[in-house]
């Protein structure tokens, strides 16, 4: 940053930060009657479109378990514990804020650690294994964490090859197969989905590979597939708790301030036949179950 030319108003510059170049201009004064320059097309002829400086790619970081997208969606919207593992600090917290991002625009409310290290405090809680574990996402490289971590209900072990040229077609592994440090690739856990698979938006995003889609397009139809699949979840819920909401009329500034209903979670889990998910997306499953989970963790 100490290398940024100094700001002029009316000038694009481009600023370099972290690997990324940012494009920004001063507004100028209107009143001098200026028009600023332009800036040369081939100047940004290599440059990679990024929505913002803080996203990451989802679909190269989630290119090689892509088959279980919607299983950890699931996970997530928990706040089930998970681990990542992989060979490189940059890898694992891109994947960490990857599966963070999953459940936008619902606030992911439970704790995550895109890079954990022995050395951080919580490093005796989270490998101890005579208590219960607490709802993070850790991003580890550390090899003795393949050892000190198995005991993790949910495991997403990522190769040296980063991205890989195509999906990886590993099936589940059941988490207590993850004892030698050269464990294979894959996601290693035990949980049964509750939702049916939507083979569609493997199909479309596999077709993309074939076709040689952009990168930026596939994250886009992949971020899109999630934020339905999300406001799905939650329309439900807030269908409900406009239920709950005072009548107009018994609101008034002569009036003391009326109390919200009582959510209750069986008379919501009543509606479901009626105004569920279904309404809304055409994926199936228990989704009674997934709410029950939800009311149990932070998200909720």
């Amino acid at each position: 940053m100490d290398q940024w030319p100094p700001p002029v108003p009316g000038q694009t510059v481009v600023l370099p930060l972290n690997g990324v170049l940012l494009q920004a201009r001063l507004p100028v004064d209107r009143t001098t009657g200026t028009s600023p320059p332009q800036s040369s097309p081939s100047q940004f002829r290599n440059a990679i479109p990024v929505p913002s400086v803080h996203e990451v790619d989802i679909f190269r970081c989630f290119l090689p378990i892509l088959p279980h997208v919607q299983l950890l969606w699931e996970l997530v919207i928990v706040t089930e514990p998970i681990v990542v593992m992989a060979s490189s600090p940059s890898v694992c917290s891109e994947m960490v804020q990857a599966l963070v991002s999953m459940i936008w625009p619902l606030r992911y409310c439970a704790d995550y650690r895109p890079f954990f290290t022995i050395h951080d405090s919580e490093f005796k809680e989270y490998t101890s294994t005579n208590q219960a574990l607490p709802s993070v996402i850790l991003g580890v490289t550390n090899p003795f964490f393949a050892k000190t971590l198995q005991h993790w209900p949910h495991i997403i072990r990522i190769g040296d090859e980063f991205p890989p040229n195509s999906p990886q077609r590993h099936k589940i592994k059941k988490a207590s197969n993850l004892r030698t440090l050269d464990s294979k690739p894959g996601l290693y856990t035990q949980y049964k989905p509750l939702l049916q698979k939507d083979k569609l938006l493997l199909k479309k995003l596999l077709k993309g590979i074939q076709t040689k889609r952009p990168s930026e397009v596939q994250s886009a139809l992949l971020k899109r597939y999630l934020l339905e699949l999300t406001q799905s979840f939650m329309i439900p819920l807030e269908r409900y708790m406009a239920s709950l909401m005072p009548l107009q009329r018994n609101i008034s500034p002569y009036k003391g301030t009326p109390s919200l209903g009582p959510f209750k979670p069986d008379d919501f889990l009543r509606t479901l036949e009626n105004a569920g998910p279904q309404l809304t997306t055409g994926i199936k499953g228990d989704w009674a179950a997934l709410y029950r989970k939800f009311f149990r963790c932070s998200n909720f």
